[in-house]
């Protein structure tokens, strides 16, 4: 299967979905870091839910990022990716991005 280059602006892109992936991750480990600690001393099962809530946010970022680096890690893969063919994947970083500021100000106001 013949693959095409990876254009510039595509590994770009994909350096920027990754960055903004992995500031996700560790933004929701700081926010889990903070509510077990919560959890130690409260013990109620709003903070639970948090914990849950927070794991599983942190799984699919992790899983989202990884997807996102396939294509560095793997130079051989199943589609072709182009600079026109990269369309739909910006819609997934401006959700990261989202995301980002969401996390942000979640653990911001969770610090306090």
């Amino acid at each position: 299967m013949v693959v095409e280059e990876i254009g510039p602006t595509v590994m770009i892109l994909i350096y920027i979905a990754f960055a903004i992936g992995l500031a996700n991750v560790c933004l929701l480990l700081g926010l889990l870091n903070s509510y077990w600690k919560t959890y130690k001393d409260i013990k109620s099962q709003f903070t639970i839910g948090l914990l849950y809530f927070a794991s599983f946010l942190l799984v699919q970022n992790i899983l989202v990022t990884l997807a996102s680096v396939i294509p560095l890690v793997i130079h051989v893969v199943p589609f072709r990716i182009s600079n026109t063919e990269f369309g739909p994947q910006i819609v997934f970083i401006l959700v990261n991005m989202i995301q980002l500021v969401a996390l942000s100000i979640l653990y911001k106001i969770t610090r306090e």
